[in-house]
């Protein structure tokens, strides 16, 4: 199956089985390691990506599903300036970042800051509810986030 989708701001065109993972197309086709493969049933977050902007489990996603959508994987998100907002609040709040849930850790601080840059305890723990991470607390992925909005906020503020 032809299948069309922009990865990471450009147009790419494959030929693949409609039920093949996306996880395993970034990796093995386009050699994007960023999205990890972990429980492979969409309940650990190592291999999230943005798909229109919303982060999913890429190890569930049929690539046919990405069809005309837009991904966006954790490598073009670093070189963005809200992922530097994230990335110096979690330092500041001592986030771990062990390499292996990085992507989910990131990609889901995005949403949850894309919806509100001032989000409730609750609403964070609700956005990391399918995020397992082994190297950092939910009370620092918390402290975090509200971080990463303070910083977000002002540098918004400041143009």
């Amino acid at each position: 199956m032809i299948i069309p989708f922009d990865l990471n701001g450009e147009r790419v065109i494959i030929d693949s089985n409609p039920g093949e993972r996306l996880v395993r197309i970034l990796r093995g086709r386009f050699r994007l390691l960023g999205a990890r493969e972990g429980c492979l049933s969409g309940r650990c977050g190592s291999c999230t990506v943005l798909m229109n902007g919303s982060p999913v489990p890429s190890c569930i996603v049929p690539v046919f599903q990405v069809r005309n959508s837009s991904i966006t994987t954790i490598e073009a998100f670093r070189e963005t300036p809200d992922c530097a907002d994230i990335m110096e609040g979690f330092a500041l709040a001592g986030v771990s970042m062990c390499g292996f849930c990085d992507a989910g850790k990131i990609l889901i601080a995005h949403a949850t800051l894309q919806a509100s840059l001032r989000p409730s305890e609750e609403d964070i723990r609700t956005m990391y509810a399918g995020n397992i991470c082994r190297c950092t607390s939910v009370g620092d992925l918390i402290v975090g986030v509200r971080n990463a909005g303070t910083i977000r906020r002002k540098r918004l503020n400041a143009k």
